[in-house]
């Protein structure tokens, strides 16, 4: 299986340890971003994730941010 990651920068420090967990359980990782701590904003990753769904690039995908509410509004405003 693929998984799709991505995150903002309040997410970034736990997507080391994501990513370690998901090829731990032998399953691919489209790693998204952000790459650093520098200030982004969450709903461009959201929509990375959701994008890499319906456009089947990846089979799940997981998003990190620093409440994890409004990453999930964004992303799940994409059918």
């Amino acid at each position: 299986m693929k998984i799709a990651i991505a995150c903002d920068h309040a997410g970034f420090m736990l997507k080391d340890d994501v990513l370690e967990a998901i090829e731990q359980t032998g399953n691919e990782v489209l790693d998204l971003g952000t790459y650093n701590q520098e200030p982004v904003d969450y709903p461009d990753y959201a929509e990375k994730a959701g994008r890499a769904i319906v456009q089947n690039q990846a089979d799940r995908a997981i998003i990190l941010c620093g409440s994890g509410a409004g990453a999930s509004i964004a992303a799940n405003k994409i059918k």
